[in-house]
């Protein structure tokens, strides 16, 4: 992956992450290393039951066997904590079922034990009796039942801005319905000379990180310390003093590196749990989830996307009415963000003038979806990006021409009502299509195997409004520290932010001492999700170095010294204090602008920039069998200027590949009571080595983000867009069949070759 010259010392140079080197040595700091004097292990005692009431649990045997400190059911938690719900949309999920329990695999008692074997044994010994109930999972039909209700009650977080107006809808299982009207979607219908009526399908997936969820808690002098892998260390802190009813700095949370996040490390997991534990047994208690576990507490939103399109009889369209439902399970999380972040983009990169969209969050008794890498955006783009190919192929128009047609440029409105800018959607259409010779016929193979291709393009809004704040620090021999809460997962967001205070303060970015989050030093960020943290904690980052430098000159000034820049500081600091001391410090924090929807969904200024993606894909398909082979992918993303390509590099292939995983390999496979079948590697498959193609590409264009610092904004999720529907196009074009749900199976294939040949037999 090349890149042209830069202007810049540190912006724009491949540099190896700050924490490479401690990494493959294997002295990197993770939390799952941590043991604390005195401290117990948690195992949590599982529902057996998508629905049911709990009508007693007996503890007994677990309690008597030998090494349990304890068993803590609902009626302990509460003894501590009266109000033990928590959630980042809606306060709907207990730290142990109360009552009730809504999914199979919901925890409703822990046993407590110092060694972590004892505490799994004696789990097992815990009896639940249950009085079953009536279950719902498909989202469609829960949206639309009102006889099986997943929640009675629903209470409004209304911690974040965007999510203030939050009330569900009483009496069902709609947790939140967005809506976006523009145009008159009837007169487009009325008048097209094309109406196109599809429904995709995606399937619940895992984000299966591969160091799993873990929280240990600790009692201190003040209040309670929480060492955990998230990713949203600040609302960790402030949902927990919430719980709690203290101040949050009673509270302290620590992170290290993560060993992957991917959406499933945010808000509220395992801390709720363990700071419950930890204040019933007043010792440490470490609540660590074995993979299988993993798969019980949050996953990947399923959908059904209808979506209806006008089209003229020039090929463009006129009209889109998308009907998107949101398989949110048992609990909300954070899919009530998803619904409506996402759901605004339903109707996609086009330029539509009459545009619908409805966009439902539906409780079912199935596991709790959030965030995942993307935010929603890979399932909406699955549809509308299927639905181009197939517009292009009913009317005879080539699908990247369809696309180039209808495309949303700069300065033009999306349906939302904000004006599209910076958004390079022609620029990374048109670099897919060169990558993949669009313009040469491919060779289509002979006998039994056939070949075909196709492109994806996809975008997505930054999540607003957010807030971050930065400080950095200049010691007395002028080193620097960066003091920031943003969580490095393996996405090399620790190196991009010291790449940015660097060049500003025009040191080296490996001169930096990046701190980890700790709630007590490093300020607050909103989390490090959504692939907002290049945008938002890098112009904090920006502001604060150049903060920092200011307090420099200033030093300068007052000492009557000619200022040289950040080299001088050290002989600064020693004039004034007449020895090595005294610390300067920089701040900086940044809210980017947000107007939030109005009820028709418009916005002025929805979003403070876009993310764009572009994959190709070439396949190859055996009719006999429906077995394929992906030949060649090629990946293209905006995300304005790369701060470190080397890194830049890394996290399309990534994003590319763990969508791959989506579209032909995994699924969480429920039987019909919502059991789940496959909650381990050795059933649940994800990409490996042999699943990559030989020829994979990735490029990021030449573009920039005027509002980034320098020109920058995210893209750890770019590279995912339009991989699921390239895929289905490649197949459609090399043997004439269409799969419009996922994942796309060899026996999908084969069986829509077979019932496509049994039509076209003569009766």
């Amino acid at each position: 992956m090349t890149f042209t010259s830069t202007a810049h010392q540190q912006v724009g140079h491949s540099i190896n992450r700050l924490e490479s080197r401690a990494k493959v040595t294997g002295t990197a700091d993770y939390t799952h290393n941590l043991s604390l004097p005195r401290m117990l292990h948690a195992k949590a005692v599982r529902s057996a039951h998508a629905h049911a009431r709990i009508l007693s649990i007996n503890t007994e045997r677990a309690a008597a066997m030998p090494g349990v400190f304890k068993v803590v059911t609902a009626r302990d938690v509460m003894q501590v904590i009266p109000d033990p719900h928590y959630g980042p949309a809606f306060h709907d999920q207990p730290i142990l079922a109360i009552d009730k329990v809504r999914h199979i695999g919901e925890p409703l008692a822990v046993v407590l034990a110092e060694d972590v074997h004892v505490a799994e044994a004696a789990a097992g010994l815990v009896e639940v009796e249950y009085e079953v109930l009536p279950a719902v999972f498909d989202e469609v039909q829960a949206a639309h039942n009102t006889d099986i209700l997943v929640h009675d009650m629903l209470r409004p977080a209304g911690t974040f801005p965007d999510l203030k107006h939050l009330a569900g809808r009483k009496g069902t299982n709609v947790a939140l319905d967005y809506r976006l009207r523009h145009g008159d979607i009837d007169k487009a219908f009325a008048e097209a000379a094309h109406v196109f009526d599809h429904t995709f399908r995606t399937q619940q997936v895992m984000h299966t990180p591969l160091e799993p969820m873990i929280s240990i808690a600790e009692l201190n002098e003040r209040g309670i310390t929480i060492h955990t892998a998230s990713q949203s260390p600040s609302f960790v802190r402030l949902e927990i003093a919430r719980l709690l009813g203290w101040a949050e700095n009673r509270v302290q949370v620590k992170t290290r590196l993560l060993g992957g996040g991917f959406g499933a490390k945010l808000y509220i997991k395992l801390e709720a749990l363990a700071v419950a534990l930890t204040l019933i047994a007043r010792r440490p208690v470490r609540v660590a989830l074995t993979m299988e576990e993993q798969f019980y507490t949050i996953t990947k939103h399923a959908t059904t996307f209808r979506i209806r399109s006008a089209v003229n009889a020039q090929g463009r369209i006129t009209g889109r009415h998308c009907e998107v439902y949101w398989n949110g399970g048992a609990y909300a999380d954070i899919g009530p963000r998803v619904t409506q972040k996402s759901g605004f983009t339903a109707g996609g990169p086009y330029d539509i003038d009459n545009l619908h969209i409805d966009s439902y969050q539906v409780y079912t008794n199935l596991p709790t979806a959030g965030a995942f890498r993307g935010f929603g955006i890979t399932q909406v783009v699955w549809g509308y990006e299927s639905q181009a190919d197939l517009i292009a192929r009913a009317i005879g128009m080539d699908p990247l021409e369809f696309r180039r047609l209808n495309l949303l440029e700069n300065g033009r409105p999306h349906g939302a009502g904000t004006i599209m800018k910076d958004a390079a959607l022609r620029m990374v259409l048109d670099r897919v299509a060169s990558r993949m010779d669009w313009d040469t016929p491919i060779e289509r193979g002979t006998g039994t195997v056939r070949k075909g291709r196709g492109l994806g393009l996809g975008f997505k809004a930054l999540v607003a409004p957010t807030t971050s704040v930065a400080t950095i620090t200049a010691a007395g021999d002028g080193s620097c520290t960066l003091l920031i809460s943003t969580v490095d997962m393996g996405q090399g967001s620790d190196t991009a932010m010291a790449i940015v205070a660097a060049e500003v303060l025009g040191i080296r970015a490996e001169d930096i001492h990046v701190v980890h989050a700790d709630t007590d030093a490093t300020p607050y960020d909103m989390a490090t999700l959504g692939s907002r943290s290049t945008f938002s904690m890098g112009n904090a980052v920006k502001a604060a170095a150049a903060d920092l430098l200011l307090k420099v000159r200033e030093l300068a000034d007052s000492l009557g010294v000619p200022f040289n820049g950040m080299g001088d500081t050290s002989l600064l600091l020693k004039k004034k204090f007449s020895m090595q001391a005294g610390t300067l410090v920089g701040t900086g924090s940044f809210v980017p602008s947000y107007t939030s929807p109005d009820a028709n969904g418009q916005s002025p200024d929805i979003t403070p920039n876009w993310m764009i993606g572009g994959t190709g894909v070439e396949v190859e398909v055996d009719t006999e069998t429906g077995h394929f082979k992906i030949l060649r992918m090629e990946n293209v993303v905006d995300c304005g200027t790369p701060l470190n390509p080397k890194v830049v590099e890394t996290q399309i292939s990534g994003a590319a590949i763990m969508q791959l995983g989506m579209v032909h390999l995994e699924k969480m496979d429920f039987d019909a009571d919502g059991q789940l079948r496959n909650a381990s590697f050795s059933e649940y498959k994800i990409p490996g080595i042999l699943d990559i193609p030989e020829q994979f590409g990735c490029e990021a264009v030449e573009a920039q983000q005027t509002t980034g610092p320098f020109g920058a904004k995210g893209l750890g999720e770019s590279g995912c867009f339009g991989v699921a529907s390239a895929v289905a196009e490649a197949i459609h074009d090399a043997v004439g069949v269409r799969i419009t749900t996922l994942p796309i199976t060899p026996e999908d294939v084969y069986k829509a070759l077979a019932q496509r040949q049994t039509e076209e037999s003569p009766t």
